[in-house]
């Protein structure tokens, strides 16, 4: 009675081996697109913040700001981000809008969040 080896044969043992390559080739580019988006979407949480921040500054100290555009920094999350709020005129004149966008610093050409709020004029 003849007897054979049982096994993997190179081929086979090679073309498991490609097969694996791309299965991790492809887990570890979805790992790297998840943590960048995970990143991507920390900064506009922060922005949202930012901006918040800023309309209810305006809100808590009953400002009245005349329409035009005005720029600022702020530090949130140990980041320096950078906002333009743009003020804006309403049919009621005791109402104005404020539009604010935010900047990460050294990129103000992308707005990583926007916000629009109303400030009222405060009793005299």
């Amino acid at each position: 009675m003849h007897t054979r080896d049982t096994g993997f044969t190179l081929l086979e043992t090679l073309v498991a081996l490609a097969i694996l390559a791309v299965a991790l080739t492809a887990a570890f580019r979805a790992m790297g697109v998840s943590a960048q988006s995970a990143g991507e979407l920390r900064e506009r949480l922060i922005g949202d913040w930012v901006a918040e921040n800023r309309l209810a500054e305006l809100r808590a100290t009953q400002a009245w700001p005349g329409p035009g555009t005005r720029e600022g920094s702020a530090e949130q999350a140990g980041r320096s981000y950078r906002w333009r709020e743009e003020v804006k005129a309403t049919p009621n004149p005791l109402v104005r809008r404020v539009d604010v966008s935010v900047y990460a610093s050294g990129n103000d050409t992308h707005a990583i969040a926007r916000l629009s709020g109303y400030v009222a004029r405060p009793l005299q």
